[in-house]
């Protein structure tokens, strides 16, 4: 029997096996993986991937290799390696997380892909004998922090083990299988767009005339265009005060039950707001769950919490917690510790919990389908500024409305909000996904490593071979047309705005440098006016006035003006005679009584007799210029030309620079890295120093400023609590909502202050090589890493703080790993390093693996 004919019957087994009939397009890519190649599948959520990763990995150890899965996050690999056990059984399952290593020899096994990047620079031997590996949430690439680790991976992962690569809708899937067959050879692409469930999409408003009544209205009309209806309605529902306002949380829960779309997942961007909305709506007592359920809710909670104490259990607010979710309501996000985050999950599948609070983190590929979806805004804050999501976004997060077997129809409910029009969140639901786009940068560890590994012409040709640099050469074509486009346009409105009666040019650096015609000119001079000011106004040098009140219409401000003849003249900016001269100011009885006659006559002899002081300063705009081109009656079309002359130039030459920062691509960036890393030791040309070959092994954000730290010696010399408050400096990014805490003692402030030091010293050389400059070392967690390594209990650590405990599970995890590298790197740290991870692996950090 040949290899193919055994790898067929391996297919037909695993779909025999099944419960339901596999699709056509999960049996084509079986078929594709079959044949020996790689195979990219962008399918919707809940429409079958797991399928055909299950299908890939039976292949392989049906032909007696091995399986790697790989997953973004630890909780989703947890979940897969909990799914393959009682698929395959605990001996042929293991799980390898960086911190969480189970039966790592087995012939399955589920990894981060962090873990799988970091054996394939290291030639790790688990390589041997590997039939197939699974990215699954592939379009993470785009990730500006982790992405890069995916497309290290399709790069370097040899070329021998076909690659099964799983992504929701990406509108450039075509683009991505390309570059993956430039890197791996045969790639095969299957595209599903059918869900599984029919989605729709219904727009919610909250209507103020009608005593708040709340209404669902279908974001489409018969096809994918903005239900017009909807739009006729908000239009007529501006004014001064809008009829239309946002519902709030209990009201939509509300909503949700009477429409029985519950069980649901309701999105709301901010883990503080995921607590807030379950509290209210589980104090509104709205009888989401049976006697019965509550106390199948209880035993779950209690058989996953069953490893903490009681101490931890009253810091977490287990009580509290506990109440909540026995009501049908829960949080979910990243600050909640494994074990709580756990049983929402396995109770929400069940169906015990009907209403989950949850920040966008749940949407990535965590198994708990719903009914309906619900978005509370579709913009989100990213750590810089709140951005509109994506329509890859809005298709990922409603990709879990509908249970497959269940619903009919899953639905996607978006609430209303004034900020973003009707017809952009219909645009953003139409479109359904959006092209990959690469992340993918150089870093320090990665170009020790690949110097180690390769020769220099080789290193360079992966890198040039990157999607990133794939998209480079795309942005760069791009931009020279659109510069080129610009430049035609400077000349051909440079042409238009030519003035047969004299010099523009001279004309414009007359009035001050700036395109503006006379009437914009005057407007101009007039914004800048106040009550007071004397003026004087066309060519009558005697005739002055001064300026009562300033007021706003349709055309821009409006004066009145008193003479000193007594008289008063209503005027816009528009109508003011050129040329108009503001003389200076004087001071008007107070309060100031324009209809008073008496008032206007005071006025009128005190401008008769005002005469300017040597502080007041004579702001001109002389309209009426000697220069031919003033008197131009197509003036105003000259300057409109120019300035959109300007505006196009302005645009070409931030192209230009755009452009010059985009030549300088992934290989100049690596090359400066290269430059850096010898000015400071770590390879001489094409060679690691023993420093380099240390510094190759750490894996983290700030790896090279790791490195100098221990080699200047700022890390000798301290006890494990002391090490691990020094190191979690490198591990720790604060979130704005976090409290700034101090330092443990003077010796981790003083070796701190040092890492700062050191910090900035590296940002000045990477601004000297023209590198991204780094984030900073962050302290936030010293105090709380040198306390739980000392030994101290989450009640001591805590108390009233905020600081959330899996925040707090998932930093210490980090911080672990990074001592663990630590520890394998530089034998004179190794004995601390070692004690101060088994003071930090204990308790709740233990048990928090998945976190």
């Amino acid at each position: 029997m040949t290899k193919k004919t055994a790898t067929a019957g391996a297919i037909d087994e695993f779909l025999d096996g099944l419960d339901i009939t596999a699709d056509p397009f999960q049996r084509d890519a079986l078929d594709i993986v079959a044949r020996g190649d790689s195979v990219v599948v962008t399918a919707p959520t809940g429409a079958g991937k797991t399928l055909i990763a299950e299908g890939a990995i039976h292949l392989a150890l049906a032909a007696g290799s091995r399986a790697f899965y790989t997953a973004p996050i630890k909780a989703l690999s947890n979940q897969k390696f909990a799914d393959f056990i009682e698929r395959y059984g605990s001996e042929r399952v293991g799980l390898l997380t960086g911190d969480n290593v189970v039966n790592g020899d087995a012939p399955l096994i589920v990894m981060t892909t962090e873990v799988l990047r970091n054996m394939i620079y290291a030639d790790s031997r688990a390589l041997d004998n590997l039939g197939v590996v699974v990215l699954d949430e592939v379009h993470y690439l785009q990730d500006r922090h982790r992405g890069s680790v995916w497309e290290e991976i399709i790069i370097h992962l040899p070329l021998d083990v076909p690659l099964v690569n799983l992504s929701a809708t990406i509108a450039n899937s075509e683009d991505f299988a390309s570059w993956v067959t430039s890197r791996r050879g045969r790639t095969g692409l299957i595209v599903e767009s059918q869900r599984p469930v029919p989605l729709e999409s219904l727009y919610l408003t909250k209507d103020r005339h009608h005593n708040g009544h709340l209404a669902l209205w279908p974001v489409f009309d018969d096809g994918r265009n903005a239900n017009p209806q909807v739009i006729k309605l908000l239009r007529r529902g501006r004014g001064r005060y809008r009829r239309f306002t946002f519902p709030r949380r209990l009201e939509v829960a509300e909503l949700l039950a009477k429409e029985r779309l519950l069980p649901a997942i309701y999105f709301v961007f901010s883990r503080k707001g995921c607590e807030q909305a379950a509290d209210i709506v589980a104090t509104a007592g709205m009888g989401l769950t049976t006697e019965d359920e509550r106390l199948e809710i209880r035993r779950r909670a209690e058989q996953r919490t069953g490893h903490l104490s009681g101490g931890d259990l009253d810091v977490l607010g287990y009580a509290g917690w506990l109440a909540r979710i026995e009501r049908g309501v829960a949080a979910h996000h990243a600050g909640m510790i494994p074990a709580f985050k756990e049983t929402v999950e396995e109770a929400f599948a069940a169906g015990l919990i009907k209403l989950v609070f949850a920040t966008e983190t749940l949407s990535l590929g965590i198994n708990m389908p719903a009914r309906s979806v619900v978005l509370e805004r579709l913009t989100k804050y990213t750590g810089d500024s709140h951005e509109i999501i994506r329509a890859g976004d809005y298709t990922q997060l409603t990709g879990r409305a509908g249970r497959r077997g269940i619903d009919r129809a899953g639905t996607a409910v978006v609430l209303h909000n004034h900020d973003i029009p009707f017809e952009r969140v219909a645009g953003i639901a139409a479109e359904g996904s959006h092209g990959l786009r690469s992340s993918f940068q150089p870093t320090y560890n990665m170009a020790l490593n690949l110097v180690a590994k390769y020769p220099q012409d080789r290193a360079e040709q992966l890198l040039g071979a990157s999607f990133a640099q794939f998209h480079a050469k795309q942005r760069r074509s791009e931009l020279e047309q659109r510069i080129q486009d610009r430049v035609q346009e400077v000349a051909q409105f440079q042409a238009a705005a030519e003035c047969d009666r004299g010099d523009l040019w001279e004309y414009i650096a007359h009035q001050g440098g700036r395109a503006m015609d006379p009437t914009t000119a005057v407007r101009e001079l007039v914004r800048k006016t106040s009550s007071g000011d004397v003026m004087r106004l066309g060519d009558d040098p005697d005739e002055k006035w001064v300026l009562l009140a300033r007021g706003w219409g349709g055309d821009g401000p409006k004066l009145l003006l008193l003479a000193s003849s007594g008289r008063t003249r209503r005027v816009s900016a528009s109508e003011l005679p050129p040329p108009v001269e503001i003389l200076g100011a004087m001071t008007l009885p107070e309060p100031v009584r324009t209809r008073d006659t008496g008032y206007r006559r005071l006025i009128g002899q005190q401008l008769r007799a005002w005469t300017p002081t040597e502080d007041d300063v004579i702001v001109a705009l002389d309209g009426a210029t000697d220069d031919p081109v003033a008197g131009c009656p197509q003036l105003s079309d000259h300057l409109r030309w120019l300035r959109r002359a300007e505006q196009s130039e302005r645009e070409r030459r931030r192209l230009a620079m755009r452009l010059d920062r985009s030549e300088r691509g992934v290989l100049e960036q690596f090359r400066s890295i290269l430059a850096l890393l010898e000015d400071r030791g770590y390879t001489h040309g094409w060679e690691l120093t023993e420093q380099g070959e240390r510094l190759r092994y750490l894996y983290n954000e700030l790896d090279l400023l790791l490195a100098e730290a221990v080699e200047r010696g700022v890390l000798d010399n301290l006890n494990p609590p002391d090490l691990a408050a020094v190191v979690s400096m490198f591990t720790f990014e604060a979130r704005p909502s976090d409290i700034t805490r101090g330092w443990p003692n003077a010796l981790v402030a003083e070796r701190g202050a040092a890492v700062t030091v050191l910090g900035d010293e590296l940002a000045a050389a990477e601004e000297h090589r023209r590198l991204p400059e780094g984030r900073p070392p962050d302290a936030g967690f010293a105090a709380l890493a040198h306390g739980w390594t000392v030994g101290s209990g989450l009640e001591d650590l805590f108390g009233d703080d905020d600081f959330a405990a899996g925040d707090f599970v998932r930093n210490s995890r980090q911080l672990l790993d990074l001592l663990r590298q630590v520890r394998d790197s530089y034998p004179r740290l190794a004995d601390t390093a070692a004690e101060a991870v088994r003071a930090i692996d204990r308790g709740i950090v233990a048990a928090g693996g998945g976190a």
